[in-house]
């Protein structure tokens, strides 16, 4: 037997023993016990689950902060190009050719060169695809702001002063930038609630009357007075009878049926959906080629439009700050009623949600920048954004193809456009807005509720008397008026 086999054998000392089992006690004692200088403490592969923890925090926590600086992360990260690119190519491409000659349309009634109606459907629209947090919304110009905007701008510059004009429009968009971006920072999307619908939409439904009969002039053929009040839109209209001309008037009504035909032949039936969107590109087709087939002189035309990507600028004219903040502060309150209202209902539908403060601030963002590229004030469209929804858009992306249309409109296409007839351009604006007439509206809260009912009406009359300005503070003070009257009288039940 080995030495070491036999010692294991061999009896022990009791005392030995006991000195032994006291010095592994020592021992198991400085294990668990380790001074800081130990050398165990500073070995790397002790600290390297601990690093591991900890850089994995770090960058779940810049991973969260990125989102909400940059939505689009969150669909880029699950991007699927074999179920949503087709989709958002076709939704994007739908979506800009309908904005090509609805910009420029809008652009008119705000006073501006048709340039500047593309110009804003430029940048803007890039921007708000990363910033903002809606897919599906379409942002551009639109014709409800695009009337504040020309009511602002007739009170500050004259009619033939189109370069001031032009820089107070770009100043104007950087303010409502800036306002809609400290909104969402100081997490103020929630005055939205506040807000009834019945109220948003008799709003609405007098806002669009207006904006209707202020594209008169381009149907009859001679001037009107502009303005926000339907008195005096409709008194301008009867006293200026006498120089009707029935030329542009006969286009104009036949444009306006033809895209009135395709928008409820798309709307009705799935299979003509793209007749919706081609609507207002084929006006304008339409209107081009019967001018250069018969050149009628009674029909204006919009003229020569200039060619390439606007330029980077910050040449603001600021002294005119303090006149146009009220104005600023109207196109703001617009953007919560519509633009977070029109996104979170497309949000519904598809299956996501949206916080109202990061789209207010996708919003702002998107003017801001959008100013620096000489555009004028941008917010959701109701049309633009439900032929997006109807033509499958599934994130960001479409917008993002949107924009690519827009600046190949601005490189190689606006040659083509200076012969487009200005009531092809005012039918279009007038198809839009016919949409956000809502009395169905009317009538359903008249069966169901009285006191929305009422005001629904308050909330239109307002508008068409006192403007758009002072209708939708109106609006918004009847809402408060409303919620705080439920709130003081709450409903009851009997048990």
């Amino acid at each position: 037997m080995a030495g070491d086999e036999r010692s294991l054998l061999r009896p022990r000392d009791p005392a030995s023993g006991a000195a032994a089992l006291k010095q592994q006690q020592q021992q198991q004692v400085k294990v668990k016990v380790l001074p800081l200088h130990h050398p165990s403490i500073n070995d790397p592969n002790s600290h390297r689950s601990v690093n591991r923890f900890l850089s994995f925090i770090w960058r779940a926590c810049s991973w969260w902060q990125l989102e909400c600086i940059f939505p689009c992360i969150r669909w880029m990260k699950s991007y699927s190009f074999k179920e949503n690119f087709k989709a958002d190519v076709v939704a994007g491409i739908t979506v800009g050719t309908m904005l090509v000659p609805q910009g420029m349309s809008y652009a008119k009634l705000a006073g501006l060169h048709p340039i500047f109606g593309l110009y804003s459907g430029f940048v803007p629209v890039f921007t708000y695809a990363v910033f903002g947090s809606s897919r599906q919304l379409a942002i551009g110009p639109v014709a409800l702001v695009s009337l504040l905007v020309y009511n602002c701008l007739s009170k500050i510059s004259k009619p033939d002063e189109d370069k001031k004009r032009a820089e107070l429009a770009v100043l104007l968009a950087l303010m409502v930038g800036l306002l809609q971006c400290l909104m969402g920072l100081l997490r103020l999307g929630w005055l939205i609630r506040f807000v009834s619908h019945s109220v948003i939409s008799g709003f609405t439904t007098a806002s669009a009357i207006i904006i209707g009969l202020s594209q008169a002039n381009y149907f009859l053929g001679y001037e009107i007075s502009r303005s926000s009040n339907i008195i005096p839109l409709i008194k301008s209209i009867i006293d200026g009878y006498r120089e009707f001309k029935w030329q542009p008037f006969l286009m104009g009504s036949v444009v306006l049926a033809i895209l009135l035909v395709m928008k409820h032949l798309g709307k009705s039936r799935k299979r003509f959906m793209v007749l919706r969107a081609a609507g207002p590109l084929t006006a304008v087709v339409f209107g081009t080629i019967f001018i250069k087939l018969f050149r009628p002189s009674s029909i204006t035309l919009v003229g020569p439009i200039p060619q390439g990507l606007p330029k980077f600028s910050v040449d603001y004219e600021f002294k005119y700050a303090k006149e146009l903040l009220s104005t600023a502060l109207v196109i703001t309150g617009v953007a919560i009623l519509e633009s977070v209202g029109i996104a979170k209902a497309l949000a519904a539908k598809n299956g996501y949600e949206i916080d109202s403060n990061q789209e207010l601030f996708g919003l702002g963002v998107a003017n801001v920048l959008g100013s620096l590229f000489q555009a004028y004030p941008t917010t959701g469209s109701f049309s633009r954004s439900a032929v997006s929804h109807d033509s499958g858009a599934k994130t960001g992306l479409a917008g993002i193809a949107s924009g690519f249309i827009i600046a190949s409109a601005l490189l190689f296409l606006t040659p083509l456009f200076s012969d487009i007839p200005q009531c092809a351009l005012a039918a279009i604006v007038v198809s839009a807005v016919i949409g956000l007439v809502d009395y169905a509206e009317a009538f359903f809260l008249w069966r169901v509720n009285k006191k929305d009912f009422l005001l629904w009406l308050a909330a239109s009359l307002n508008t068409l008397y006192f403007g758009i300005e002072i209708g939708v503070l109106i609006a918004v003070a009847l809402s408060l008026v409303f919620v705080i009257h439920e709130s003081a009288n709450p409903h009851v039940g009997r048990w």
